[in-house]
């Protein structure tokens, strides 16, 4: 692919490990392999919640798992061309801090991300989520605060989120506004699954998802597309014309 965008950039909020690789691995692959930094903030390692397998090990530490998840998601991230820090937060359930605010916020500024990427504003099966997605929303409503460390040479305008799909997108109020094409990138995010060990049980229910988004995507576009994502606008776009 062409690399047109060296100067851009794309921002990832992902609650645990997997969740950037199910929901958003096309998204990332596609802007990586476009050029774009693409960098990933890790708020747990998902060593509770997302590590079933793991803890039927006998005798497994914590700090065995966590180790694990992460040396698993810093791989998945560099499949998909991207950065990726953690916040190590805990999961199950997930608490954020001032701290982890402000470093978010910090990130931000220094990034000036054309788009953020988390998870759906609700999620009865996971409380971490839509904690996840508040975080990002919160810093990104203080980033653009002229007031908030202050500084004349920065120019930050907030740019949009998107929300990526949840597991059970009816049960979350999820109504996708954005279904992206990622035939080009599918075969890296599928990659992306296989380093996720822990979870080999999602691999064939997100292929499908996938393949099921991308059927979509082509009946509103027009044009073929086998593999998508869905994502819903959290701010409405703003145009010139309609058409």
């Amino acid at each position: 692919m062409q690399m047109a965008h060296a100067s851009k950039t794309g921002l990832v909020v992902s609650a645990h490990p997997g969740d950037f690789v199910w929901r958003a691995g096309g998204a990332i692959a596609l802007h990586a392999a476009r050029g774009y930094r693409m960098k990933i903030l890790c708020l747990s390692y998902g060593e509770r919640g997302e590590s079933q397998f793991a803890w039927k090990k006998r005798g497994i530490s914590l700090a065995e798992v966590k180790a694990g998840r992460r040396e698993e998601a810093e791989r998945a991230a560099q499949t998909l061309g991207a950065e990726i820090e953690f916040f190590d937060a805990g999961d199950y359930p997930l608490h954020t801090t001032p701290a982890m605010l402000e470093r978010t916020i910090d990130v931000m500024h220094e990034l000036r991300p054309s788009f953020i990427l988390t998870h759906a504003l609700e999620d009865p099966y996971n409380v971490d989520h839509p904690e996840a997605t508040r975080f990002a929303q919160e810093a990104r409503i203080i980033a653009q605060a002229a007031g908030h460390k202050p500084d004349p040479d920065r120019a930050y305008s907030a740019p949009p989120m998107f929300l990526f799909e949840p597991h059970q997108p009816e049960q979350c109020n999820f109504k996708p506004t954005v279904i992206l094409n990622i035939d080009d990138v599918w075969e890296t995010k599928r990659k992306a699954f296989e380093v996720l060990a822990a979870q080999k049980h999602l691999w064939d229910y997100y292929t499908r998802v996938a393949l099921n988004r991308g059927m979509q995507g082509g009946r509103n576009s027009g044009r073929a597309m086998t593999y998508g994502e869905a994502y819903q606008r959290l701010f409405p776009e703003a145009l010139e014309l309609l058409g």
